[in-house]
C-alpha cells in the first residue's frame, strides 16, 4: 500500500500544528484590536483624519484616502497610491483605527522611500501566482504519472515559492509597523499610554504573518517528506 494512502499520516500532524498556530494569532488579534477600539484617543482623531494628517505631513499629497464599504480589508494600493481604510477604522477615533491608519501610511511611505523589501515583495507577485496555483497540482500530477520526480520537484519549489513570499513580507509589515509608531509619536496622534496601545495592535496584527509563514514552512516540510525522497512509496 502507498505510503500516501495509509490509514495514518503522521505528517498531518504538522499540518494541525499550523493550523493551531494561525488560530492562535488570528484570535490574539482579533482580541486585540477589539480591546483598542473601544477606547477612544485623547485627541478624538479618527483614522481617516490621522491618515490624511500623517500623509500631507509627508509630503504625499498624492496618496489618497479612501473609506471601504466593510469592517475589514485595510491595505495600501501601490498602483493606484491609495490607502484605504475599512468602515470602522476611518470613521472611528479609537487607538486601533489610528494605528491600523497610520501603519497603512508606513507602507505608503515605503513605497515613497522604494523600500527595498517592498519592491522586492512586488517583483514576485507574478511569479508567486502562478506558483501557488500550480505547486500542488504538479506534486499531484507527478504522483500519478508514476512519481515523476521532474514534475513533483517542480510543484515543491512552485509551492516554496509562496514561502518566500510570505518571508519578505514579515520585515515588510514590521518596517511598516515601526514607521507607524514614529509618526504617531512625531505628529502627536496618541499619548504614551494610547501608543502602548497602538503598538500591541499592530504586534498582534504583525504575527498573524508570522504564523501564516511558519504554517506553510510545516506544509513545504510535510510535502518533502511525503514525496520529496526520489523514489517510489510502495
Amino acid at each position: 500500500m502507498p505510503y500516501y494512502y495509509s490509514y495514518f499520516d503522521p505528517t498531518y500532524i504538522l499540518v494541525l500544528i499550523g493550523l493551531v498556530i494561525c488560530m492562535g494569532a488570528s484570535a490574539l488579534v482579533h482580541s486585540t484590536m477589539n480591546k483598542y477600539g473601544k477606547i477612544m484617543n485623547s485627541t478624538g482623531i479618527t483614522g481617516g483624519e490621522a491618515a490624511r494628517r500623517i500623509l500631507d505631513s509627508e509630503g504625499l499629497y498624492n496618496v489618497q484616502v479612501e473609506c471601504l464599504r466593510q469592517d475589514s480589508g485595510d491595505h495600501y494600493d501601490p498602483k493606484s497610491n491609495t490607502v484605504r481604510l475599512s468602515y470602522g477604522n476611518y470613521h472611528d477615533a479609537s487607538v486601533t483605527a489610528v494605528s491600523v491608519a497610520a501603519h497603512e501610511c508606513g507602507h505608503a511611505i515605503q513605497h515613497d522611500k522604494e523600500y527595498v523589501f517592498l519592491n522586492f515583495r512586488s517583483a514576485l507577485v507574478p511569479v508567486v501566482n502562478i506558483g501557488s496555483r500550480l505547486g500542488v497540482p504538479l506534486i499531484i500530477l507527478g504522483v500519478i504519472l508514476s512519481w515523476n520526480q521532474v514534475l513533483i520537484q517542480i510543484g515543491i519549489w512552485a509551492f516554496a515559492l509562496s514561502l518566500l513570499f510570505q518571508l519578505v513580507t514579515l520585515p515588510v509589515e514590521f518596517n511598516a509597523s515601526a514607521r507607524a509608531m514614529n509618526k504617531i509619536g512625531q505628529y502627536g496622534l496618541l499619548n504614551s499610554q494610547e501608543a502602548s496601545g497602538g503598538r500591541k495592535v499592530l504586534t498582534a496584527a504583525a504575527l498573524t504573518y508570522v504564523a501564516a509563514a511558519a504554517s506553510s514552512a510545516l506544509q513545504l516540510l510535510r510535502l518533502v517528506l511525503l514525496f520529496g525522497g526520489g523514489r517510489r512509496r510502495d
